[in-house]
């Protein structure tokens, strides 16, 4: 039997249809109801859902006043304050097409950008790199601010295949891609309400990331308001050392982030957290020590979830449906996925890529190209994610690894995130990579990369892993580093540790 998993097709996308006003229309019926905390140390801003509708829709007057038309793409360069999800939902509210983009880039990477997609605007925060030259004029977030109480723009109907939002993928295969997707993606994260979250309009949704990743956005932000639920978002100057607190002071329900926040905040005291109810984990694999330690701390599962940038968020555990054992989860409802050999489908239990049907509603319309205009959806059957998973006769999808990071042990494929999972358990190891490390042209070794307190003896790790790995998947080098290179959203980057170890070895 082939690894494919079919979980039926949704209920098609309304039409006509706009994004932002289907996120923001269960809130009409409760508009007093809080939307948006953005929080703080000594308290929080708060926007009730009148207050954030009025704000969307008198900022997309704006943006028209600004000299916007529909189609133009608006280049985001915010942080994470209310002025971020208020501008992205005005622009599509205006049939403008917003390109969040990481505060953390670089003038050279940003005027990468600019030349690809030729924004009609600028939207920024004061002290953010901007293009050189400005290829548009720039709007200030104090002036967008300004924007909230001027006469509302209605939203724009339309056909809701027509290009949406513009993100750009981590970069971790390479160049990172624009990412256009329709306004109909919003309609398709139905299928996380109980597929992933166990979502309700009473939660209230902590998620620890930046609002221009998409998992912030779609799950912190865009989820919970399209479900009439509260979105708590920590602002600037907020670290993981500060969330257990925020946790419990703002009742959160649910709590969001990626591996690397969970690491970071349980090495803090975490206080009786009553009204949590779980956690949710995307971005990258959850090691098992982790979820371990944060159910013992809190007494609550994690659900984590497999997504792309591509495609969002389409394997995953839930409270209905708990994740087998070292599994990400099941295809929600509604998916329909594949494991792919070179010759199709491979069978259930083998490895392949881990693949998404082409009619999949959350499927992007393509990568942009300003000289080609809007992108066409992915022709074939299937699309391919280039992650490495097996696949159990019941859907079950366990994770190996990216295909670019898989590695060679005399012949066999090892995922890098096995070898991982067990050094991630060591007590002294706070997170590890590992990498295929090349030393001659025709030799290479399995490496760990550690970050601890203070250098460990190898033969102690060597014994700890070869107690819970095959021999042939053990590392023959373990290496203390201060950090694992990351991208901005905590992705751990071992095609970038592998470059720079190896021209450490002289192996470039």
């Amino acid at each position: 039997m082939r690894a494919i998993f079919n979980r039926g097709k949704p209920p098609p996308c309304p039409s006509p249809f706009n994004l932002a006003a289907y996120v923001l229309a269960a809130g009409q019926a409760t508009p007093d109801k809080i939307a948006l905390s953005v929080l703080s140390l000594s308290g929080a801003r708060r926007w009730s859902f009148a207050s954030l509708t009025r704000a969307v829709q008198g900022t997309a007057t704006g943006l028209g006043q600004s000299g916007a038309r529909p189609g133009d793409r608006i280049l985001m360069r915010l942080g994470n304050t209310a002025e971020f999800p208020i501008t992205y939902l005005a622009a599509l509210a205006a049939d403008l097409i917003p390109v969040p983009t990481s505060a953390l880039l670089t003038a050279p990477e940003i005027a990468r950008i600019a030349a690809e997609i030729t924004p009609a605007l600028i939207v920024a925060d004061e002290g953010l790199s901007l293009p050189n030259p400005v290829p548009a004029p720039v709007i200030l977030a104090a002036d967008l601010a300004a924007m909230h109480d001027l006469p509302p723009t209605d939203f724009a109907m339309g056909d809701p295949e027509r290009p949406g939002y513009i993100i750009y993928t981590s970069g971790t295969a390479g160049t990172p891609r624009a990412v256009t997707h329709a306004h109909r993606a919003i309609w398709a994260r139905r299928l996380m309400w109980d597929g992933w979250y166990g979502l309700t309009d009473a939660d209230r949704l902590l998620h620890a990331g930046a609002f221009n990743w998409t998992y912030t956005l779609g799950t912190g932000l865009l989820d919970p308001w399209t479900r009439g639920a509260t979105a708590l978002i920590p602002g600037p100057g907020i670290t993981p050392a500060h969330l257990p607190l925020l946790l419990k002071r703002h009742d959160a329900s649910l709590f969001a982030a990626a591996p690397g926040v969970y690491r970071q905040l349980l090495r803090h005291p975490i206080p009786d957290l009553p009204k949590l109810r779980h956690g949710l984990s995307a971005g990258e694999k959850l090691p098992a020590v982790t979820r371990r330690n944060w159910q013992g701390q809190t007494g609550t599962p994690v659900h984590e979830a497999y997504g792309m940038s591509e495609c969002s968020t389409f394997v995953s555990g839930s409270p209905a449906n708990p994740a087998p054992e070292a599994t990400l989860g099941h295809p929600q409802t509604g998916r329909k996925v594949a494991v792919m050999g070179p010759e199709g489908p491979v069978a259930f239990g083998e490895p392949g890529t881990l693949a998404v049907s082409t009619g999949d509603p959350g499927l992007m319309l393509g990568y942009w190209n300003s000289t080609r205009g809007a992108p066409k959806r992915p022709g074939g059957d299937w699309f391919g994610t280039g992650d490495t998973v097996s696949m159990a006769e019941d859907g079950a999808i366990t994770y190996l690894g990216r295909g670019d990071d898989m590695m060679n042990a005399g012949g066999v494929r090892v995922s890098p995130i096995e070898v991982e999972s067990v050094l991630n358990a060591h007590p002294e190891i706070h997170e590890c990579a590992a990498i295929e490390l090349r030393l001659k042209a025709d030799t290479s070794v399995i490496a760990a990369y550690y970050v601890a307190e203070h250098e460990l003896d190898p033969a102690g790790l060597d014994h700890f892993a070869a107690t819970l790995l095959a021999r042939y998947k053990c590392p023959r080098i373990y290496t203390r580093i201060e950090a694992l290179p990351k991208n901005p959203n905590g992705k751990i980057q071992r095609r970038v540790l592998r470059e720079t170890q190896e021209a450490a070895h002289g192996q470039t």
